[in-house]
């Protein structure tokens, strides 16, 4: 074999791996786009008052159902209600059914976007039962202050 014929076979095939190379970054950035555009970020009401989120983006909040808040719309099924953290309160509105253990003083997670000072809420999701309440909910009240050791939010409960 001659020596132009070996360099000529190492140059495909460094080529062919350079190009495969290339395809896999350009599929794992296309990838990496649209997983970024599915993530759903949590935030507290405290959290969301600091930053500047664009219209329409989908995140979560969560916090603890301010008592006294909760308030039945104008239209069907249309409730309206504030989250806090003890530190910032956040209006939530909702169409559509609560969870059964939805009540004030109890913790809730709600996705959906910011519209205009007022949460739209899509979704709205309550703790399962007296001892759990979602981790991002618990830690977000943890920097606040306002968890109790035993794992009941300070003033809540049933």
């Amino acid at each position: 074999m001659s020596r132009g014929a070996y360099r000529s076979r190492k140059n495909r095939r460094l080529a062919l791996i350079l190009g495969g190379l290339a395809f896999l970054g350009a599929a794992a950035a296309l990838v990496l786009t649209a997983f970024e555009d599915s993530v759903v970020f949590f935030f507290s009401p405290t959290d969301l008052a600091d930053r500047q989120l664009a219209p329409g983006q989908r995140i979560r909040v969560g916090g603890l159902v301010e008592a006294g808040s909760v308030a039945r719309g104008p239209g069907d099924g249309e409730i309206h209600f504030q989250v806090t953290d003890g530190t910032t309160t956040l209006p939530i509105r909702f169409v559509g059914v609560l969870p059964d253990l939805f009540r004030e003083g109890q913790g809730v997670v709600a996705q959906g976007s910011l519209a205009g000072g007022t949460f739209e809420a899509e979704e709205v999701l309550a703790k399962h039962d007296e001892t759990y309440m979602p981790p991002e909910v618990a830690d977000a009240l943890k920097r606040q202050g306002h968890w109790q050791p035993d794992g009941a939010p300070k003033g809540g409960g049933s």
